[in-house]
C-alpha cells in the first residue's frame, strides 16, 4: 500500500505518517517512510535521535550521488534513464520504528545553479518507490500544495489530507483536496489531527461534507505527543495514549477501504 500524507505545517501531519509507518512495521510489514519535506522531521518521529536526523544527507543535496545518475559528456545536457534500485538498497535507513527512512530532501532554487538532475533524481525515485516496490510506502510530503505541482505523490494508492480544526488549516486541505481531484491519488480522504472537542470534531465534518470529501477520523490533542516534540523524542515506546489509538483505528480503516477497492475490480 502506497500512502501520503498532506497538509498545512503544523498540523501534525508527519506524526501521522510516522505512526502509520511504526504501526505497519510491528504488524510485520516491510515499510519505506519517505520524508519529502523541505524541513525533514520524520527521522525523529522514527525514533532517530537528534544527532543522527542531523548527520542524514537527503538525497536531493547528494551531487555525487545525482552526478552519478544522471551525468552525460555532455555540459547542460542529463539523463533520464537510470536505476535507483541501489539508491534505496544504500540509502534507505533502519529506524527504531522498524521502518526503514529515505529523506528526500528539497532542491533549493536560489544560487545553487541548475537544479533539473537533483529534480530528475527525486522524481524518478518517488515514482520507482510507489509504483515498482513491494514494500509499504509512507510519504510525508511537503507541507502546502506545492508538491502537487511536482506530481510527487502521483500514484499513491491514498492521500490523508491532515487538518486541525483552525480555518487556515482547513482552506489548505480544501486547495490539497481540489487539486487531488481526478489525478494521482486513487483515494483521498480527510484526517482531523490535535482535536479537542466535539464541537472541532463537528467542524471536521462539516467541511468534510460539504466538499465531497469523506472524514476517515479525528486524531485527539494529545499531550504526550506535544511533550515528545518539544524533546525531539518518538512517542511510540512504552505510550498508548488517545492519539496512538486513534491513528491505531485509522490504520484499520485504510487496511478496510483498500481491500474493498480490491474486491471492486473484476
Amino acid at each position: 500500500m502506497k500512502i501520503a500524507v498532506s497538509g498545512k505545517g503544523g498540523v501534525g501531519k508527519t506524526f501521522i505518517a510516522g505512526t502509520l509507518a511504526w504501526l505497519f512495521a510491528q504488524d510485520g510489514h516491510q515499510v519505506i517512510a519517505i520524508d519529502a519535506d523541505s524541513s525533514p522531521n520524520l527521522a525523529l518521529t522514527l525514533g532517530l535521535t537528534p544527532d543522527e536526523a542531523e548527520r542524514i544527507q537527503p538525497i536531493a543535496e547528494n551531487t555525487e550521488l545525482i552526478r552519478l545518475k544522471t551525468g552525460t559528456d555532455y555540459p547542460g545536457v542529463y539523463n533520464l534513464t537510470f536505476t535507483v534500485d541501489d539508491i534505496i538498497e544504500k540509502y534507505a535507513l533502519p529506524t527504531p520504528a522498524g521502518a526503514h527512512l529515505l529523506v528526500m530532501g528539497s532542491v533549493a532554487s536560489m544560487g545553487s545553479g541548475c537544479t533539473c538532475q537533483a529534480n530528475a533524481l527525486v522524481r524518478a525515485l518517488l515514482r520507482h518507490l510507489v509504483v515498482k516496490r513491494d514494500e509499504e510506502v509512507i510519504i510525508d510530503l511537503e507541507a502546502g500544495v506545492e508538491h502537487l505541482g511536482r506530481g510527487t505523490a502521483d500514484r499513491v494508492d491514498i492521500m490523508l489530507i491532515v487538518s486541525d480544526a483552525n480555518e487556515k488549516s482547513l482552506r489548505t486541505a480544501k486547495r490539497i483536496a481540489e487539486l487531488s481531484a481526478g489525478a494521482g491519488p486513487k483515494s483521498v480522504y480527510l484526517v482531523g489531527n490535535m482535536i479537542e472537542d466535539a464541537g472541532q470534531e463537528e467542524r471536521l465534518a462539516r467541511f468534510a461534507g460539504s466538499h465531497g470529501l469523506a472524514l476517515l477520523g479525528c486524531v485527539p490533542f494529545d499531550r504526550g505527543v506535544r511533550d515528545a516534540g518539544i524533546e525531539g523524542k518518538t512517542v511510540f515506546f512504552g505510550a498508548d495514549g488517545g492519539a496512538l489509538r486513534s491513528v491505531r483505528a485509522l490504520r484499520e480503516k485504510i487496511i478496510n477501504a483498500a481491500n474493498e477497492a480490491r474486491e471492486e475490480i473484476p
